[in-house]
């Protein structure tokens, strides 16, 4: 049994694309995979939320469970306050995410927006669920300018908490990368302590199901039953430009 915490640099750095490319592979190679989305905010309950996304690109025996639904595009604490409606406790996310576990192969956690986005008004993270279930937590970045300082946080403070980090992805790779972008393919490392362990290409979600397994395995890491070489990635991505 495994279990992964997906957390991002920021809001709308592919965090979803990555979490259900992961799940992709890992259905592919047999496994029993299910997706917890703790708190999903901005999105009525009448309509597709990021759970709705992973299932129609990774495959319906994905298990999914969402604890809680926010119609505001806030942190769950701003929403839940704004909207009157419970927050979420970590012990609540851990004990979810753990009663997933008995039953799957791989169990991948998915925040909102970053590690320290908070949960509940004591200051409640993606953090303390991660530390609580002990498990490895995966950041994915953007590819551009800003994107190292934010990692560079995000890592600094996962390591001051006791978290290890297992990787950093690329979640959304620009069709003409710039020279940051080149840049830190080499410097995305150094600023997680961790290893790039994958690039998925921009515009990933519009992609069918056969598509985005392709591309999944292409773009991660041997880690996940993927094909992706870092090296091989950075000398052909610096070749074409």
């Amino acid at each position: 049994m495994t279990m992964l915490v997906m957390t991002g640099t920021g809001t709308g750095v592919g965090k979803t694309i990555t979490t259900a490319a992961i799940a992709a592979l890992a259905v592919a190679g047999g496994q029993r995979v299910a997706v917890l989305k703790p708190a999903q905010t901005g999105v009525r309950p009448d309509e597709p939320g990021d759970l709705q996304d992973v299932v129609r690109l990774a495959g319906g025996d994905v298990t999914t469970r969402e604890l809680r639904r926010y119609p505001d595009p806030l942190s769950p604490e701003a929403a839940a306050r704004r909207s009157g409606l419970p927050t979420l406790d970590p012990g609540e996310i851990a004990q979810a995410a753990s009663d997933l576990d008995t039953a799957h192969d791989l169990t991948l956690i998915e925040g909102a927006g970053g590690l320290l986005v908070r949960f509940d008004r004591t200051g409640a993270s993606l953090a303390d669920v991660a530390w609580s279930l002990g498990s490895l937590v995966i950041i994915v970045a953007e590819p551009g300018l800003g994107t190292l300082n934010a990692t560079a946080l995000t890592a600094e403070v996962a390591t001051k908490r006791g978290l290890t980090i297992a990787g950093v992805i690329i979640g959304a790779w620009p069709a003409e990368p710039d020279l940051a972008a080149l840049s830190n393919l080499e410097d995305l490392p150094v600023a997680a302590g961790a290893p790039l362990l994958g690039v998925l290409p921009a515009g990933l979600g519009t992609a069918s199901r056969e598509e985005f397994l392709t591309a999944a395995r292409a773009g991660l890491s041997p880690w996940f039953g993927g094909e992706f070489d870092p090296e091989l990635f950075a000398g052909c991505a610096s070749a074409e430009k």
